[in-house]
């Protein structure tokens, strides 16, 4: 009979630590996982912020590409107006005008994409930031062991 009076008291007890003890737990979960989050948001950052410089010097490439393109479709159509019925003047400038159009093509679909990566990374900075917002409020982090 007093082992068990020994036992429950002792049960007691252990709830009591045991409930600060999850409590604590779930604190430390929390910011692991808030902090598995931040890390590969950083990691995701460097990536697109690696991708940023190829993607600026493509922009770049195809709207010098482009701007030769629509001269040389100026070019082309300034012989056209010289004699409008030769043939072979008018299927050049018709080229011409094709490979202006799609480099331009190329030069707004490559402007967009850069965009696209800029807002990117604009919204994973802001990810970033609310995550260590998060876990700087989160009382006792970083946790001693």
């Amino acid at each position: 009979m007093a082992a068990l009076g020994l036992l429950m008291s002792m049960q007691v007890s252990a709830q009591v630590v045991s409930k600060d003890s999850i409590s604590t737990l779930k604190l430390q979960k929390q910011a692991i996982r808030i902090s598995k989050d931040l890390n590969e948001r950083k990691i995701k950052l460097a990536r697109l912020e690696n991708e940023m410089t190829a993607i600026t010097q493509l922009v770049d490439k195809t709207a010098q590409q482009a701007q030769v393109s629509a001269d040389d479709n100026g070019t082309a159509a300034d012989r056209l107006t010289t004699d409008a019925l030769d043939k072979k003047k008018a299927r050049k400038a018709s080229n011409a005008a094709g490979d202006a159009q799609r480099d331009a093509k190329k030069a707004r679909k490559a402007a967009d994409n850069l965009e696209s990566l800029s807002k990117d990374i604009e919204s994973l900075k802001s990810a970033i930031a609310d995550d260590e917002r998060k876990l700087a409020a989160i009382p006792g982090y970083p946790f001693a062991d």
